[in-house]
């Protein structure tokens, strides 16, 4: 299989796996809701993760993966305050969990170029 057509599901694995995570072990991604936000981090968590499945999901079918992957590229930018909460939160940790925290902030950014070549690559094949 081309890498061009390996992207898209490389994309919703880890998204699928992400979105598993949030519901299997939601307490470390309770600690990253920003606190201004309405409700319970609890919610947050599992809306985020539900978010992530139905993203996979549309990025695994070719009829909706372009709007999947655009949809994508914006949860990586919305989700981006709750990686920069971790850092701040972890900035006082052991070296190792300082750095894995610091080193999300950056990856952010070919999460979102990732999900705009997914989407890009996309048009016309639906």
């Amino acid at each position: 299989m081309p890498r061009s057509e390996r992207s898209p599901l490389l994309l919703a694995g880890l998204l699928a796996t992400a979105g598993v995570a949030h519901f299997a072990a939601p307490r470390p991604f309770d600690a990253t809701i920003p606190r201004g936000l309405p409700g319970t981090p609890r919610t947050w968590t599992y809306a985020s993760g539900a978010a992530e499945l139905a993203l996979a999901a549309g990025l695994a079918l070719p009829r909706t993966r372009k709007a999947a992957a655009l949809a994508a590229a914006a949860f990586f930018v919305g989700v981006f305050p709750a990686n920069v909460k971790m850092a701040a939160d972890w900035r006082h940790r052991p070296t190792p969990q300082k750095t894995a925290a610091f080193a999300r902030l950056p990856l952010q950014v070919p999460l979102v170029l990732w999900a705009r070549g997914v989407a890009r690559n996309a048009e016309g094949r639906s």
